[in-house]
Formats: C-alpha cells, structure tokens, sequence
C-alpha cells in the first residue's frame, strides 16, 4: 500500500503557496478509495432473500482466538432479527469446550446447535446440519470450525474436506483486528486455500486507526461485511465503507 501510495505522490507539484500538509493527505485519501472501491461489496441479507435453494450454507473459518464460534452467535441473532430461521453446526470437534460453547450461545438466543462427538469427522458435522436444515425448511446453516493456523497444513486440509463436502453459498474469514501484520499473512494462505468471499473483522472497537482492514482488503480484494464492536450479541455492526474512511481521516 505504501509503495502504491508513494508512487501516486511522485511528480506532484507543489507550490510554496499551498500546505504540503493537505497535499499528501488529499492524494492519501485518493489512493485508499482507489485500492477499495473495485472491491465487490456483499449484501449478505439480501443474498440470502434471493437465493432460492435452501438452506443457505456459510462455513466460518480462522484461527484461533478471533472470536470466531462468539462471531457465529452474533451473527445467528441477526439472522432471527431479520426473520430468518437458522441451524449451527458444531464442526469444532477439536478444541476443548468448543461444542458446549455453542451450545449455550444456542440455548441464548434460540437456535439449535447441530453436534457429534470430540474428536468426530467436522464434515460429517456440516454435512449433518445441512441435511436437517433442508428436512426442516430451515432458512441458513451456519458452520463452526476449528481454529487454525494458517500454516498448519493437515487443519487445513481439514477445513477444505469440509467446503467440499457442503459446498458452501460464502466462505468467511474472522479475523482479529489487532492481529497488524499477521492479519496480511492470514488472509492470503486463507483465501489461497479455500477461496474467501468476505471478511468479518473482529475487536474492531479496539483498532482505533483501522489498518488491518486497509490491509486485509488489499491483500485479498474481498470485502469486510462485518465488524464485531463488543461482547453482546448486539455488537456485530455492518462495515460502512463510507464512515471507515471518515475515521482513518478525521
């Protein structure tokens, strides 16, 4: 991004009149609506409304500690305030606690949690959820998965038998905001893996200057839907473009 930028700024004429200051930061501006605006923004909702064939399949991926499984909650309750009926699966079936966690997140807010053993085959878990999803007419399955590193090859080979076997409508990555870098190298062995859709970009609350999602935006080209902003289900906000670039430029 800063090469991009530089090379925007090189052979800008300034006269002694005008404030270097606001120069750099108008082209600044300019560049970063440049880099995201040929990014293909996802109405999710919407999706879903028009997409005929039910359910609607969404595998959540990322690594550990993003807040993915509290992401998948928030986002179920959203689903209910829109009138949509939803089904979670526990795909999980690695991380101690990971299938009680979900469950009491579905026993908060009204959703039935679909799950096997620890140690299960997390396919066979999707795979179950989708089934009872289309037995009973309900409206979207949404998939946990184990955390993982993105250069943990064997979980990820995992998480790409599951997107095989249940062929998801999106694939979408958690990722923390306070990752920095890390969040670059994340995003890319992601989507090179299992193909990305959009971004969910947790702890955004906590990123007062927003560089992780200028970044994982360039890296990948895919957009953020979604912002977690605190721990209540409440607290899953959608990403506004517009009002991102109003904060990074105040």
């Amino acid at each position: 991004i800063a090469e991009y930028i530089k090379s925007k700024l090189l052979g800008v004429k300034v006269s002694r009149f005008e404030n270097l200051k606001k120069v750099i930061k108008s082209v600044l501006e300019e560049s970063v609506v440049a880099i995201l605006k040929d990014i293909p923004q996802i109405d999710v909702l919407k999706l879903i409304r028009e997409t005929k064939e039910k359910p609607f399949v969404i595998l959540f991926v990322g690594i550990n500690g993003t807040g993915k499984t509290t992401t998948i909650a928030k986002f179920a309750k959203l689903l209910l305030e829109n009138k949509f009926t939803v089904v979670l699966a526990a795909s999980d079936t690695f991380r101690a606690g990971s299938i009680e966690q979900l469950k009491k997140h579905g026993e908060n807010i009204g959703v039935r949690v679909i799950s096997h053993s620890y140690g299960a085959d997390a396919a066979a878990v999707a795979y179950d959820a989708v089934a009872h999803a289309r037995a009973k007419g309900i409206d979207v399955v949404l998939v946990d998965t184990a955390g993982r590193m993105q250069t943990n090859k064997n979980l990820m080979d995992e998480v790409s038998k599951i997107k095989r076997v249940i062929k998801p409508h999106l694939t979408i990555l958690t990722i923390d905001s306070l990752a920095g870098n890390d969040a670059v190298e994340q995003a890319e062995e992601f989507d090179k893996v299992l193909s990305i859709d959009a971004i969910i970009l947790t702890k955004a609350d906590a990123d007062t200057k927003g560089g992780t999602a200028l970044s994982v935006m360039y890296a990948i080209k895919k957009p953020i839907i979604y912002i977690g902003t605190g721990q209540s289900y409440a607290d899953l906000k959608p990403f506004s473009l517009d009002e991102y670039l109003r904060i990074i430029f105040r």
